[in-house]
């Protein structure tokens, strides 16, 4: 029963820690993207959502400690999520959705995905 309390806790924590970062990214290419390219609206929100989730994951989420080898799990399974991020947000944007909702659309895809590659990162143990 522990452990079932102790996973539901850290998805609570990690969706808050979400909500934060997702909060950072979307507001920054809220504000770039009738500026500048889309895409590279979206990749600047993202950037700095990265680095702030990365603390806040590793603290908050997970309750470990920073180090470069979770800094380097973080970034891979970030880039395969960017790389989903970008897909997606082409795709909707090709089926005509707009590039305020697009983006919105893309989280309900890409967060699950990312749980699980961020649990497996800092929780791993090296054997």
């Amino acid at each position: 029963m522990l452990k079932s309390r102790e996973k539901r806790y850290e998805f609570i924590r990690f969706c808050v820690v979400g909500v934060l970062a997702s909060g950072l990214h979307y507001g920054g290419y809220y504000l770039l993207q009738t500026r500048i390219n889309v895409n590279v609206a979206y990749t600047v929100g993202y950037l700095i959502s990265l680095i702030c989730n990365f603390f806040l994951t590793s603290y908050l989420t997970f309750h470990s400690s920073p180090s470069i080898r979770k800094a380097l799990g973080f970034g891979g399974s970030h880039l395969v999520n960017y790389l989903i991020h970008l897909s997606f947000l082409n795709l909707f944007l090709y089926l005509g959705i707009s590039k305020v909702l697009a983006p919105v659309l893309v989280l309900a895809i890409a967060v699950p995905i990312n749980f699980l590659l961020l649990r497996w990162v800092f929780k791993h143990k090296n054997k």
